[in-house]
């Protein structure tokens, strides 16, 4: 991608434009990781660059931003611009097209203002981003308050950056933070979401939450996390302390590389808890049916967040069963192959498994399942059905209600090997009492 992005420059160059690597990728070649995007920032105009390469797509000309098609990657080539007035919290109703320096200031952070020379190989700082990066400071570029104002959205890449690359927040930077963290609730419930995606899925989760919480933004755009503070658990379950703390710690636990429904569904497995909270008559907390609350909660989170109805469906499924695992070990056989057959069953062990390493501690149900994984492992935990609905029509029988309850006892009985062919399940089902009421004419 280097050699690429730097024979764009180079064409750039010789038609007599400057030309830079910018932003984001020159912060992370400083720090010595690899570069997932290489931007291009240029004197040259949109029209110029359209004319110098031969595909591109305009995507956002009238900012002077033109996609360059080349070797089978896309690069962002921007023109050196200059922002006009923000009205709309996040982007300029106007740009004036400008020199390095002033590209350079109209951007967010200084750890992303700087350019990058890839011909001579030096790099042009015009707002302090070097100083910072050797600092492992994160610094909004001229006025905070006006940086935060000008695009919502900063707030939450404020939080994110600093989580991701380790960095703290400079103090002006996250005292505006705070004074303006209420306003986020003007970004588009897409951008919000994508953010957070990006925070919680990042290995330094834990970093992101403690920010988000301390700026003030986890109250205003998951409430529904925050109110789990002071909820109180049951000491000799739950000796970490609070429903808070309790998932924090979880998220602590978590692999560097998860997915979304498995971040999601620690960050709110628990979140029917707060409502549910009760003491019975012997003073002992309970939290009857919570993890009801939890999945219609998160539900409903993830509705106002825009995500996709598949993640939304595997997260819930993983928040409505957590509670599930206590019960494995007295599961029959056929019960625990479908329990063990669910899509989501690789998430749901490890949300069990920091949900138990997150309190008392116990892996015992989470190693049953996996020497059960390995026992089962020698045949399909769901098999092909020895028997369909067309089969009991072919019997006489007519469709209804109890075609499923038919179905689903034989293949209980077929999952734990009780019966192994089709002319098996049919006999069973004629000589079974609870079924010869919808024999031919009964029903």
């Amino acid at each position: 991608m280097e050699t690429t992005a730097t024979r764009l420059v180079t064409m750039l160059r010789d038609a007599g434009h400057e030309s830079f690597f910018a932003g984001g990728c020159v912060r992370d070649m400083l720090l010595g990781k690899e570069a997932h995007d290489i931007d291009i920032a240029t004197s040259a105009r949109p029209e110029q660059v359209q004319r110098l390469f031969p595909r591109t797509v305009a995507v956002g000309a009238h900012f002077g931003v033109v996609v360059v098609l080349e070797g089978g990657m896309e690069f962002q080539v921007a023109t050196f611009r200059s922002d006009g007035t923000y009205r709309d919290g996040r982007h300029p109703e106007s740009v004036t097209f400008t020199d390095a320096e002033g590209d350079a200031k109209r951007r967010d952070f200084t750890v992303n203002g700087l350019f990058f020379d890839p011909i001579n190989h030096r790099i042009l700082d015009f707002v302090g981003g070097e100083r910072d990066l050797r600092a492992g400071i994160l610094r909004c570029i001229g006025d905070p308050v006006a940086r935060f104002s000008e695009d919502k959205l900063r707030l939450l890449r404020c939080v994110r950056f600093a989580a991701s690359l380790g960095f703290n927040i400079e103090k002006d930077t996250f005292n505006a933070l705070l004074t303006k963290s209420s306003e986020i609730t003007d970004v588009s419930a897409e951008r919000i979401r994508d953010e957070l995606v990006k925070i919680f899925t990042h290995p330094n989760r834990v970093r992101g939450f403690d920010l988000l919480d301390e700026s003030g933004l986890l109250a205003i755009l998951l409430p529904e996390v925050s109110a789990m503070k002071g909820c109180e658990q049951p000491p000799d379950f739950h000796p970490e302390g609070d429903v808070f703390v309790h998932t924090r710690l979880m998220l602590s636990m978590l692999p560097d590389h998860v997915s979304v429904p498995l971040v999601f569904s620690v960050l709110f497995h628990d979140i029917g808890k707060p409502s549910t909270f009760r003491r019975d008559d012997t003073g002992r907390i309970r939290f009857n049916g919570h993890e009801s609350v939890s999945a219609a909660m998160t539900t409903s989170i993830f509705h106002r967040l825009r995500f996709s109805n598949a993640e939304t469906e595997q997260t819930v499924t993983c928040v409505k069963n957590h509670m599930s695992f206590k019960d494995v070990k007295n599961m029959r056989v056929a019960t625990l192959k479908r329990f063990l057959a669910r899509s989501t069953i690789e998430d749901e062990l490890e949300l069990h498994r920091v949900d138990c390493l997150g309190s008392h501690g116990l892996l015992d149900n989470l190693e049953f399942l996996r020497k059960k994984q390995v026992e089962f492992s020698n045949a399909p935990l769901i098999p092909e059905p020895l028997i369909t609905g067309r089969d009991l029509i072919a019997t006489g029988r007519h469709p209804g209600p109890q075609f499923k309850r038919i179905l689903d006892a034989v293949q209980s009985l077929q999952l734990e090997g009780a019966i192994q062919s089709h002319d098996e399940a049919l006999a069973w089902i004629a000589a079974e009492p609870e079924f010869k009421e919808v024999e031919t004419g009964g029903l």
